[in-house]
């Protein structure tokens, strides 16, 4: 990952994943240089888990993190914006996974190249 110093920022920078750009300070992620519609919540999710990229982060992290207060036990919130999370950036950029589950652990942000089902090859 790049981070770099953005001028005038609050020091957050600007974070640089494969295709991605988010700049924190600024609420704004770019795939291909083009701008993400994301919610408040996914927009958090998202920077949290590129600023831990390669590393696998607890639900109860990101939660903390994101939404400011503790997880309560049985609550799937993570896992609902994180699913909604995954729709928008493979809508954006379908040749591109980032977040992998860690079942029992949690998430993990890297940017890998999806494999296609079909090839040309296959299809036929």
């Amino acid at each position: 990952m790049n981070v770099a110093s953005e001028p005038g920022s609050d020091g957050a920078g600007v974070l640089q994943v494969g295709v991605l750009e988010i700049r924190p300070a600024e609420g704004l992620a770019l795939a291909s240089g083009r701008a993400l519609r994301l919610s408040v919540r996914e927009f958090g999710l998202l920077a949290e888990l590129a600023r831990s990229e390669g590393r696998i982060v607890r639900r109860e992290d990101l939660y903390e993190e994101v939404w400011q207060q503790p997880l309560r036990r049985g609550d799937r919130t993570v896992d609902v914006y994180v699913r909604r999370l995954r729709v928008k950036l493979e809508q954006a950029v379908p040749e591109w996974r980032f977040i992998h589950t860690h079942i029992g652990f949690g998430y993990r942000f890297a940017p890998e190249r999806s494999h296609p089902f079909h090839t040309d090859a296959t299809s036929h």
